[in-house]
């Protein structure tokens, strides 16, 4: 699977962005699709996850009621879209897939595919 983010940007405190995950490759629908982020020197968080049918969500606790995960199969695209963003949630964002693991065991070193990731800054 490979993966490309977009619609990173910056934006002012308490705006939104909607990123863009888009798959191409094996079967999509497959892989449970995360998004991670990291900041300069911080490491690489959990953000939110999406199951391959958009049944289950999960999400860290930073960002719940404020991001909102979805995915459309048939455009092999997952969506972040991000509300009320804070100076805090500047960070390079990376979508990610798994085919083994569940939302519940979702770190960054349990991903099989990432893509490149996309830059949001939130200027306060």
């Amino acid at each position: 699977v490979q993966l490309q983010a977009s619609g990173g940007g910056l934006v002012q405190a308490g705006g939104s962005l909607r990123l863009s995950c888009a798959a191409s490759g094996r079967t999509f629908s497959n892989y449970i699709v995360g998004w991670f982020r990291q900041a300069p020197g911080k490491e690489r968080e959990f953000v939110t996850a999406i199951s391959w049918s958009g049944g289950n969500l999960g999400y860290a606790d930073s960002v719940k009621g404020r991001f909102t995960i979805s995915r459309d199969n048939a455009k092999n695209t997952v969506y972040l879209q991000m509300n009320s963003l804070k100076s805090e949630d500047t960070a390079v964002y990376y979508c990610a897939a798994n085919h083994n693991y569940p939302i519940s065991a979702m770190r960054a070193g349990n991903m099989d595919y990432w893509g490149k990731g996309t830059l949001v800054t939130v200027s306060s």
